[in-house]
């Protein structure tokens, strides 16, 4: 057993370096930061409480998952939280471990994927094995595309390869867990289970707050 494990060691989780409170506090500035930035009003309630601290438990303890998905209707501040956390992450300048840089989260909405799959495919190929990747609005991009007489899958070949490789990733959506399956097949609706925290955002759109 010791042998086996040697060979293939336990693959750890990405963490920020804070308490659950500490990570909940910084959060919550990130959020009010990202929500002014576009000169909107701050609004505080239980919703916004719970998906916060939801998201700071997951992240300042031990799990055997390794993503978030974010999901609910529109304009209820998914896209919000993922950018308050990049900044948050940014700002702490948190050391990894395997290759002496600083970590990083890249955020891209699921349409652009694609485009980028077709137009620069290197580059869509390094989001397989970024060290945190977010990917926004997953479920209104094309399923498909065609590249030299090859269908290709992008959504799915990018999670499929994350979940491989135990890589952080969240994503948005306003797909169900049913929609997802259906969206992306059962087999990667199987793993996203395996992989990810659920994180609900049953609240209304802030967009039609003034």
């Amino acid at each position: 057993m010791s042998a086996l494990r040697h060979r293939k060691g336990t693959m750890p989780r990405f963490n920020l370096p804070l308490t659950e409170e500490e990570a909940y506090n910084s959060l919550m500035v990130a959020i009010k930061v990202e929500v002014e930035y576009r000169h909107r009003e701050f609004v505080m309630n239980d919703e916004l409480e719970s998906q916060a601290r939801h998201l700071s438990s997951f992240l300042t303890q031990e799990s055997s998952k390794f993503g978030v998905v974010l999901t609910g209707g529109c304009g209820n501040g998914k896209t919000t939280i993922i950018k308050a956390l990049q900044n948050l992450i940014n700002t702490l300048r948190i050391p990894n471990p395997y290759n002496g840089k600083e970590y990083a989260m890249r955020i891209i909405d699921a349409k652009s994927m694609v485009a980028t799959c077709k137009s620069n495919y290197e580059d869509w190929k390094r989001l397989m094995y970024q060290d945190l990747l977010a990917i926004d609005d997953s479920g209104t991009e094309p399923r498909e595309v065609m590249d030299y007489g090859n269908i290709i899958n992008p959504t799915v070949d990018i999670l499929t390869r994350r979940y491989e490789n135990q890589l952080f990733t969240i994503i948005s959506t306003n797909l169900t867990p049913p929609d997802f399956s259906q969206v992306y097949g059962e087999r990667i609706a199987d793993r996203m289970r395996e992989m990810m925290e659920k994180i609900p955002f049953n609240n209304s759109s802030y967009r039609s707050i003034k």
